[in-house]
Protein backbone atom coordinates (compact mmCIF):
# COMPACT_ATOMS: atom_id res chain seq x y z
CA UNK A 1 0.00 0.00 0.00
CA UNK A 2 1.16 3.22 -1.02
CA UNK A 3 2.48 5.43 1.94
CA UNK A 4 1.75 8.84 1.50
CA UNK A 5 3.04 12.14 3.20
CA UNK A 6 0.73 15.38 3.55
CA UNK A 7 2.32 18.21 4.84
CA UNK A 8 0.15 21.44 4.93
CA UNK A 9 -0.73 23.93 8.13
CA UNK A 10 -4.35 24.05 7.85
CA UNK A 11 -5.73 21.90 9.57
CA UNK A 12 -9.03 21.45 7.82
CA UNK A 13 -6.71 20.56 3.99
CA UNK A 14 -5.08 17.94 6.20
CA UNK A 15 -8.19 16.58 6.82
CA UNK A 16 -9.65 16.63 3.67
CA UNK A 17 -6.26 15.24 1.61
CA UNK A 18 -6.27 12.82 4.64
CA UNK A 19 -10.11 11.50 4.02
CA UNK A 20 -9.41 11.85 -0.15
CA UNK A 21 -6.04 9.68 0.22
CA UNK A 22 -7.51 7.16 2.54
CA UNK A 23 -10.62 6.26 0.76
CA UNK A 24 -8.12 5.45 -2.62
CA UNK A 25 -6.47 2.79 -0.26
CA UNK A 26 -3.27 4.66 0.59
CA UNK A 27 -1.52 5.68 4.04
CA UNK A 28 -2.11 8.70 5.00
CA UNK A 29 1.02 10.66 7.13
CA UNK A 30 0.65 14.23 7.89
CA UNK A 31 3.08 17.21 9.12
CA UNK A 32 2.09 20.98 10.02
CA UNK A 33 4.83 22.25 8.97
CA UNK A 34 8.20 21.89 6.89
CA UNK A 35 10.57 20.80 9.32
CA UNK A 36 8.27 17.98 10.58
CA UNK A 37 7.54 17.04 7.38
CA UNK A 38 11.27 16.66 6.45
CA UNK A 39 11.64 14.76 9.96
CA UNK A 40 8.86 12.20 8.67
CA UNK A 41 9.79 11.85 5.23
CA UNK A 42 12.87 10.83 6.60
CA UNK A 43 11.50 8.60 9.30
CA UNK A 44 9.15 6.87 7.60
CA UNK A 45 10.46 7.00 4.06
CA UNK A 46 6.70 7.80 2.30
CA UNK A 47 6.25 6.85 -1.56
CA UNK A 48 4.86 10.38 -2.04
CA UNK A 49 4.67 13.74 -0.67
CA UNK A 50 2.30 16.59 -1.22
CA UNK A 51 3.91 19.63 -0.16
CA UNK A 52 2.05 22.72 1.12
CA UNK A 53 4.41 25.55 -0.21
CA UNK A 54 3.72 28.72 2.13
CA UNK A 55 3.94 27.41 5.95
CA UNK A 56 5.51 28.50 9.29
CA UNK A 57 8.65 27.33 10.42
CA UNK A 58 10.20 26.07 6.85
CA UNK A 59 8.21 26.63 3.40
CA UNK A 60 7.91 24.29 0.91
CA UNK A 61 11.01 25.73 -1.24
CA UNK A 62 13.24 25.17 1.64
CA UNK A 63 11.56 21.74 2.97
CA UNK A 64 12.15 19.93 -0.93
CA UNK A 65 15.63 20.89 -0.49
CA UNK A 66 16.51 19.37 2.35
CA UNK A 67 14.78 16.53 1.05
CA UNK A 68 16.36 16.73 -2.26
CA UNK A 69 19.97 16.56 -0.67
CA UNK A 70 19.22 13.44 1.73
CA UNK A 71 20.45 10.38 0.12
CA UNK A 72 17.29 8.57 0.90
CA UNK A 73 15.14 11.32 0.21
CA UNK A 74 16.39 12.88 -2.90
CA UNK A 75 14.13 10.65 -5.23
CA UNK A 76 10.80 10.83 -3.63
CA UNK A 77 8.09 12.50 -5.94
CA UNK A 78 7.06 15.69 -4.23
CA UNK A 79 3.47 17.82 -5.32
CA UNK A 80 3.61 21.30 -4.73
CA UNK A 81 0.24 22.31 -2.82
CA UNK A 82 -0.81 25.94 -3.26
CA UNK A 83 -3.28 28.45 -3.30
CA UNK A 84 -1.53 31.23 -5.21
CA UNK A 85 -2.57 29.53 -8.63
CA UNK A 86 -0.98 31.83 -10.93
CA UNK A 87 0.09 31.88 -14.82
CA UNK A 88 3.48 30.11 -14.94
CA UNK A 89 3.48 29.54 -11.34
CA UNK A 90 3.51 25.54 -12.51
CA UNK A 91 6.23 25.90 -14.24
CA UNK A 92 8.34 27.38 -11.71
CA UNK A 93 7.80 24.70 -9.45
CA UNK A 94 8.65 22.18 -11.85
CA UNK A 95 11.82 23.92 -12.30
CA UNK A 96 12.33 24.24 -8.80
CA UNK A 97 12.31 20.37 -8.52
CA UNK A 98 8.56 19.14 -8.35
CA UNK A 99 6.90 16.59 -9.69
CA UNK A 100 3.64 18.29 -9.87
CA UNK A 101 1.36 20.57 -8.65
CA UNK A 102 -1.80 20.79 -6.97
CA UNK A 103 -3.45 24.50 -6.97
CA UNK A 104 -6.06 24.62 -3.36
CA UNK A 105 -8.83 24.74 -3.68
CA UNK A 106 -8.70 21.56 -4.41
CA UNK A 107 -10.67 19.87 -7.43
CA UNK A 108 -10.94 15.98 -6.19
CA UNK A 109 -10.87 13.87 -9.10
CA UNK A 110 -7.99 15.99 -10.49
CA UNK A 111 -6.14 15.84 -7.45
CA UNK A 112 -6.84 11.74 -7.14
CA UNK A 113 -5.49 11.99 -11.03
CA UNK A 114 -2.43 14.00 -10.10
CA UNK A 115 -1.68 11.28 -7.00
CA UNK A 116 -1.57 7.96 -9.44
CA UNK A 117 0.23 9.61 -12.02
CA UNK A 118 2.87 10.70 -9.51
CA UNK A 119 2.67 6.91 -8.40
CA UNK A 120 2.31 5.83 -12.04
CA UNK A 121 -0.84 3.82 -11.31
CA UNK A 122 -2.19 3.72 -14.20
CA UNK A 123 -5.70 2.34 -13.68
CA UNK A 124 -8.04 1.91 -10.63
CA UNK A 125 -6.97 -0.18 -7.95
CA UNK A 126 -3.54 -0.80 -9.33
Amino acid sequence: MPKILVVDDNEKNLKLFRLIISSMGFETLTATDGQEGVRLAKEKLPDLILMDIQMPKMDGYAALNALRSGENTKAIPAIALTAYAMRGDRERLLEYGFTDYISKPIEKEGFIKTIREALKLDREGA
